[in-house]
C-alpha cells in the first residue's frame, strides 16, 4: 500500500494531476470551447505583482557583490530598457550548477543595464496604480506564481515556444527579419544541449504547431497580430513557421491588427485556440513611455464577457519573458533551453476560481498543453509534455459559469485608443484598417 501511495504521489505536482493522461481526464466532461491566449511584454512576476497578498514576491535584491538593494517603485512607463538575452539570463542567475543559469543564486541583475539605463535599473517593480486593471483580474479569478518562461531567453524564441513548445535549438532574436520573410540570409544563433552557443540556423522553422494539429483536427484557430512590417508585428509567431506563412493559413487565420479582435467577438465569431498579441503601445514592453497595457488586456477580457462566448471561455494572460527585470524565485532546470525566469499567468474564465493564487509550477508550454488536453491534441514537443496542464488545478467545472464583472480601471475610451491617440498603434491600425 505504501508502494502504491508512493506511486501515485510521484503523478502529481503541488496537489494536482499533471502527468500525461490527467488533463484528457478532466477535458471529457470540460466546458471550455473557447481558449484565448494573450501574450503581453518583458515584465516578471515580482515586477508587476510586488507585495500581492499570497504570493512570494521581495522589496529587495542582492548584487553579485552581496549588497542588499531595495527595490524601487517605477511607472510602467520608462524611457530605457533592459538586457533580457541569453547572456543577461546567464548573468543573472549567477549560478553555482555545472552548467550556465543552473542552481541561481539570482543575484547578478546588477550586470543587466544597458547605456541608457539608471543605477541598480533591474532592481525595480511597477507602481501599484500602473497595473491596478492587472490586480483586479487577478482577485476576481486566478493567478500563478510559480509560472515560468519555458525558454530562458528574449521575446523571439519566446513566441515560437508560444505556438509549437519548440525553437529548434534557436536562442536570442535572428539578426534582421523575425522570420520567413527574410530568406536564407536571416539567421540566429542556437544553443547546445551545454548551453554554449552553436552554429546558426535560419530563422524560418519547420516544426509541428498547435495550429498544424487543429487544422487537421477541424479545431478552428486565429492568431491576432500586428501585419509583420507594423506596429508590433515582429511578435506573430507564424511569420517563422514556414508551412503557415507559405500557406493560405498565412492570409485566412493570422489576422491583423490585432484590434480586429473586438470587430470579430461582436460579430459573433471566435476560434476555438486564439491567439492575441498586442502593439509596441500596449505592450508593457519598457522603454516606449507607454503604459496603456492593462488597459488593453482589461478590454480584450471584458469583450469576451460581454459577448455570448464567456460561459464557454478560458482566457490564459501571460508575458513572454521577464525584460531583464528583478525576481527572487529561482527557475527550476527542465532542459538546456529553460526554464527562464518567473513571469505571472492570469487565467480568466466563470469557471476559474475565485481569488485564487496557485503555487504549482507551469511554464509557457502549460498553455499549450491546456489546449491540446481540452480539444484532443497531441504533444507537440518536449516541454509540452513535461509541462502541468492547469485544468486541474485552477478551474471548477462543477461549478455552474459565475457572470460576468467588468473589469476594474481607469480605461479612456475604447480600449486604450484615447490614452495612445497619435501613436504609432494608433496610426498602424488607422492605416490598416482606413478608420480614423
Amino acid at each position: 500500500m505504501a508502494a502504491a501511495m508512493f506511486a501515485l504521489a510521484g503523478c502529481f505536482a503541488g496537489g494536482v494531476p499533471s502527468g500525461p493522461g490527467s488533463g484528457e481526464a478532466v477535458a471529457a466532461h470540460s466546458p471550455i470551447k473557447h481558449v484565448v491566449f494573450i501574450i503581453q511584454e518583458n515584465r516578471s512576476f515580482n515586477d508587476l505583482f510586488m507585495g500581492y497578498p499570497e504570493a512570494t514576491t521581495q522589496d529587495f535584491g542582492n548584487d553579485e557583490k552581496g549588497r542588499r538593494i531595495p527595490l524601487r517603485a517605477r511607472s510602467l512607463a520608462t524611457g530605457w530598457d533592459v538586457d533580457h538575452s541569453a547572456s543577461a539570463f546567464f548573468a543573472a542567475c549567477d549560478g553555482q550548477g555545472k552548467l550556465p543559469g543552473t542552481d541561481c543564486k539570482m543575484d547578478g541583475w546588477g550586470g543587466d543595464e544597458e547605456r541608457n539605463d539608471p543605477p541598480n535599473a533591474p532592481y525595480s517593480y511597477v507602481e501599484r496604480q500602473d497595473v491596478q486593471p492587472y490586480w483586479s483580474l487577478a482577485r476576481q479569478y486566478v493567478l500563478a506564481d510559480r509560472m515560468f518562461t519555458s525558454n530562458l531567453d528574449g521575446s523571439f524564441i519566446a513566441h515560437q515556444y508560444a505556438v509549437a513548445a519548440y525553437a529548434s535549438h534557436g536562442v536570442d532574436s535572428p539578426r534582421s527579419w523575425w522570420g520567413c520573410e527574410g530568406g536564407k540570409a536571416d539567421t540566429l544563433p542556437t544553443l547546445t544541449s551545454k548551453r554554449a552557443i552553436g552554429p546558426d540556423i535560419r530563422a524560418c522553422f519547420d516544426n509541428p504547431t498547435i495550429a498544424d494539429e487543429a487544422d487537421a483536427g477541424g479545431v478552428t484557430w486565429r492568431f491576432y497580430a500586428g501585419g509583420i512590417y507594423r506596429d508590433g508585428g515582429m511578435w506573430s509567431s507564424y511569420q517563422a513557421d514556414s508551412k503557415i506563412f507559405y500557406g493560405p493559413d498565412w492570409s485566412a487565420n493570422v489576422i491583423s491588427p490585432s484590434a480586429r479582435f473586438f470587430d470579430d467577438v461582436a460579430k459573433g465569431e471566435l476560434a476555438a485556440i486564439t491567439w492575441i498579441t498586442p502593439t509596441w503601445g500596449t505592450s508593457d514592453h519598457p522603454g516606449l513611455w507607454d503604459k496603456s497595457g492593462p488597459s488593453w488586456v482589461a478590454s480584450l477580457v471584458d469583450a469576451v464577457g460581454a459577448s455570448r462566448f464567456w460561459d464557454s471561455t478560458a482566457i490564459f494572460i501571460t508575458w513572454d519573458d521577464w525584460g531583464g527585470w528583478f525576481d527572487p524565485v529561482a527557475p527550476p532546470y527542465e532542459d538546456y533551453d529553460g526554464l527562464g525566469f518567473r513571469v505571472p499567468l492570469i487565467v480568466v474564465s466563470p469557471y476559474a476560481k475565485r481569488g485564487y493564487v496557485t503555487h504549482v509550477q507551469y511554464e509557457t508550454a502549460s498553455v499549450l498543453r491546456f489546449m491540446e488536453d481540452d480539444f484532443g491534441l497531441a504533444p507537440l514537443a518536449k516541454a509540452d509534455r513535461r509541462a502541468a496542464d492547469p485544468a486541474t488545478d485552477v478551474f471548477d467545472y462543477n461549478a455552474p459559469p459565475r457572470a460576468f464583472k467588468k473589469i476594474a480601471g481607469d480605461r479612456p475610451g475604447r480600449y486604450w485608443m484615447k490614452a495612445a491617440r497619435g501613436s504609432s498603434a494608433v496610426r498602424a491600425i488607422q492605416e490598416e484598417t482606413g478608420n480614423d
